[in-house]
């Protein structure tokens, strides 16, 4: 389970000092680990910038907010499970307000769209939630609701933008250390599959804890 110049002593070890520095200092609330990156050999103005997302084994942003946009079966699943929601004529109510769209797009973390609807999102919506990164993902009739959104929580999306810097939360301390190093490998294997040169383009790769310090894992 080893990245080809992450060796697995190497990743336990900041795995382990990751999780040891936020028992020794116990928060109010459950810090997130974050996998951040630097770049190096890459010019964000002329090469192709990249973005891609990848499916982790353990769930990392267990508090992530999603709001189901559904139409009439879907919405009356997501109130059974508890999950917010939204049918056509509460998007309609937004009448395409910039500030409410906004409001909105800042409230959840992530959405998910009836078949119905998603194709209406762009007329009833305008480009606020696309321009939040937020689109909804299809949410279909055939597939579990409640699986679907673990999945969304369960994916994290890697894009370049024009720093040669990123960071990706990969995890949370209440994870065992196994499911912490699982995550953390897939998403380097995944970042290294996406650049250029791969393992040429790294400088460095560092995990950390909201409020831990940072360990230097490459």
């Amino acid at each position: 389970m080893t990245s080809s110049k992450v060796t697995k002593d190497m990743l336990f070890e900041c795995v382990n000092a990751v999780l040891e520095a936020s028992k020794t200092k116990k928060r109010k609330f459950t810090e997130t680990v974050e996998l951040q990156i630097g770049l190096k050999n890459y010019d964000p103005q002329k090469d192709k910038r990249f973005s891609g997302t990848v499916k982790l084994k353990y769930i990392p942003k267990p508090k992530m907010r999603v709001c189901i946009l559904g139409d009439q079966q879907h919405v009356d699943e997501a109130t059974a499970n508890n999950v917010p929601c939204m049918d056509a004529e509460a998007l309609k109510k937004l009448n395409k307000n910039k500030k409410l769209v906004k409001k909105m797009a800042k409230k959840y973390d992530a959405f998910l769209a009836s078949d119905a609807l998603i194709k209406q999102i762009p007329r009833l919506l305008g480009p606020g939630l696309s321009k939040a990164g937020k689109f909804p993902v299809l949410l279909s009739h055939q597939e579990s609701m409640v699986n679907k959104i673990d999945e969304v929580k369960s994916t994290i999306k890697f894009q370049m933008k024009k720093v040669l810097c990123l960071c990706v939360a990969v995890g949370h301390v209440d994870m065992s250390a196994d499911e912490l190093a699982q995550n953390v490998h897939s998403s380097v294997n995944f970042l290294v599959s996406l650049l250029k040169k791969h393992w040429q383009n790294v400088r460095s790769l560092h995990i950390k804890s909201s409020m831990g310090p940072p360990q230097r894992l490459y």
